[in-house]
């Protein structure tokens, strides 16, 4: 396993890689890694002939109100867990090597960037945005690979990659859950046995809309209420945001015809949660 911590040696390594006539699967993660992340690996080994994985806590992508000094790094217990994807490419860089401290630029997708998860964390997708482009002028990868359960960073990457002309296939993989449905997520292991079991409502909340969906209510405002009034039985779940939306523009929709996407995310404790679920009426 090939673990590199330079910019510039990840480029290098990348042209060679490209001379050779060989395709670049990129997973962008920022460690901790778990079950969801392995998933992306693992159609990643199944598309490209050399895989990298960028194991990378972006700074740019973290409020002010946000500890980034909390975020798990695990890169010893990373590479354990890759060990099975053998050979695959870690690109480990150090932050001053991606975020010097005089950067400026930004990025912005307008629109997508507003809604759900850019309301409450205004700037983060501003971050993810650069993140994600230097990552794809470095790595320079043929295919990209996303988890859906992060559903509104895949759709801004993919407007991104569209309006940026990278030459880049974003594929985008199902979210991958625990036992009691669950998504998978770094963020889970900073939970007690209590805030554990607490935040499964999150997922079942979805589950309930879905099926009332089904049902045939279509009544987008009634669903938005259903889920927030599943979500606040559970006395420690605080919810951030409900959405009921178009699952191509994140807008809100007020009568659900074909596919919508219901989106929540709710604070247990101090961790907050995401989860989504695409239906069709």
């Amino acid at each position: 396993m090939r673990v590199i911590s330079s910019a510039k040696e990840m480029a290098q390594a990348s042209r060679k890689i490209k001379n050779r006539g060989q395709t670049i699967g990129l997973v962008p993660t920022m460690g901790a890694l778990h079950e969801g992340h392995l998933a992306l690996v693992n159609a990643a080994k199944k598309k490209a002939d050399v895989v990298i994985v960028s194991i990378f806590v972006n700074p740019l992508q973290f409020g002010p109100t946000e500890d980034i000094k909390k975020y798990p790094r695990t890169l010893r217990e990373d590479k354990k867990r890759l060990k099975d994807f053998d050979p695959i490419i870690i690109f480990a860089p150090k932050e001053k090597d991606l975020t010097p401290q005089d950067i400026s630029t930004t990025i912005d997708v307008e629109d997508l960037s507003k809604r759900l998860c850019g309301k409450s964390r205004p700037g983060h997708f501003r971050g993810v945005a650069v993140m994600v482009s230097k990552l794809f002028n470095i790595v320079q990868p043929d295919f990209a690979f996303l988890g859906e359960k992060d559903y509104q960073q895949q759709l801004i990457v993919k407007k991104l990659a569209r309006d940026l002309n990278y030459n880049i296939i974003i594929e985008t993989i199902p979210t991958v859950r625990e036992y009691d449905g669950l998504a998978f997520s770094s963020r889970n292991k900073h939970l007690s046995d209590r805030e554990r079991k607490a935040a499964s409502i999150l997922y079942k909340s979805l589950v309930r809309a879905s099926e009332a969906i089904q049902s045939g209510e279509k009544d987008g405002r009634r669903i938005h209420y259903l889920i927030s009034q599943h979500i606040g039985r559970e006395p420690i779940a605080k919810i951030d945001y409900v959405g009921v939306c178009n699952p191509e523009t994140l807008e809100e929709i007020k009568n659900i015809k074909g596919k919508a996407l219901l989106a929540a995310a709710v604070h247990i404790g101090h961790t907050r949660l995401i989860d989504n679920m695409v239906v069709h009426a």
